[in-house]
Parts: structure tokens; sequence; C-alpha cells
């Protein structure tokens, strides 16, 4: 089931408005947050437009946190953040996705609230692109 007012479910334009897409993996998608104040951040969207965690199987769940898993990998591989945050929002986009946050000691807000979307650092095209590339080879 898709949501055509949902950028997750389309792509394109509203999806590029906060990420670019890396690839699928085994129910999700992993995308790229273009709001790149913690370096590596990335967001993994299930496969369908539902809203909860309650809202798939057991086994849809389980396969949605090994793409968790495998995105969080790479991302430790390629960025070597000092913690890794989960954040599993969604309040007015009821598309079930998980935020993966790296942060970094010493670095935007270490120890301290997680702004959602900060909006400080927005890189290249090619900036993207590498950082793309990384995460996949690193996959």
């Amino acid at each position: 089931m898709k949501d055509n007012n949902c950028g997750y479910c389309v792509g394109g334009e509203p999806l590029a408005k906060f990420g670019i897409k890396i690839c699928d993996l085994k129910v999700s998608q992993l995308i790229l947050f273009k709001e790149q104040s913690k370096l590596g951040r990335c967001i993994i969207a299930y496969k369908d437009h539902v809203s909860e965690i309650v809202d798939i199987s057991d086994e849809q769940r389980n396969l949605f946190f090994e793409d968790v898993a495998h995105a969080a990998r790479a991302i430790h591989k390629v960025f070597k953040p000092d913690k890794l945050n989960y954040g599993a929002y969604g309040d007015t986009g009821c598309h079930l996705h998980m935020h993966l946050c790296p942060k970094y000691k010493g670095g935007d807000e270490w120890g301290g609230i997680f702004q959602m979307n900060p909006q400080k650092v927005y890189l290249t095209d090619d900036e993207y692109q590498d950082m793309i590339e990384k995460i996949k080879a690193a996959l």
C-alpha cells in the first residue's frame, strides 16, 4: 500500500525535500538525510505505508530491524561515530521509519537534546554522492 502524499512512498520531489534514496534493503529503503550536522545520518523507511510497528507481522518487523542493523553496521564502518542513536518519530508523517543518527564526542548536540532538523549542514551533490557510494560499499 502506498500514499501518494508521502515522500517515502512516491520518492521524487517529495523525498528530495529531505533525503536521497541510497538503496532498497530487505523490507525497506535506506535514505541519506540531506541535513548532515550529524555526519552519516540516514533513515530506514518501511516498504509499505503503515504507521506503526504493530501494523506489520512479526516476520516483517524482524526483517525491518535486520535492515536497521545492516544499515547501522555500514554507518559505523564508514563514519565511525562514538554513538549511533535510533529514533522512531512520525506524528505528522505516518509512515513507519527510523532515523539512524550518528553522534560524535565534542560534536553537535553531544550529550544534549536531539533536534530533528537543525538545518545547519547541507552538502554539495558530489559530497552526497560520495557518501552514498561509501555506504553502499559498506553494506
